[in-house]
């Protein structure tokens, strides 16, 4: 193993931090999770598949991925203007690693509720 990856608290710039900065929040995981499941959706699609996002975080959220290159936005000349948006190679780069901290997460939650007694 590689070990400068696990000296984080020592690193002038932690690429982990770095990539946390980028996808971490409440709702940019679950904006690349629905594009990438649903492959393209307009702006009111991508709303009712995220239940309780506001318009401005979601306005918030959607351009500061497509500034880091994660998702991109088509804007189509029409009346009224249509406008989709679908992730990018970069993104479908980092889909692997979100699959691994899921089952990762869904171990956690198991292991979670045996430790608390609770049913699986």
């Amino acid at each position: 193993m590689n070990d400068k990856h696990y000296d984080c608290p020592c690193l002038e710039k932690c690429p982990l931090h770095y990539a946390t900065s980028i996808v971490g929040g409440k709702w940019k995981m679950q904006i690349i999770c629905a594009l990438n499941n649903c492959g393209t959706l307009r702006y009111n699609e991508m709303k009712r598949k995220l239940d309780g996002i506001s318009n401005t975080v979601l306005a918030s959220a959607l351009k500061d991925l497509e500034e880091q290159g994660l998702i991109e936005r088509e804007e189509f000349m029409e009346v009224p203007i249509r406008v989709e948006y679908r992730i990018t190679g970069m993104c479908r780069k980092l889909m692997p690693i979100l699959d691994q901290l899921s089952d990762w997460g869904e171990e956690m939650m198991k292991y979670a509720a045996e430790r608390n007694g609770d049913a699986i």
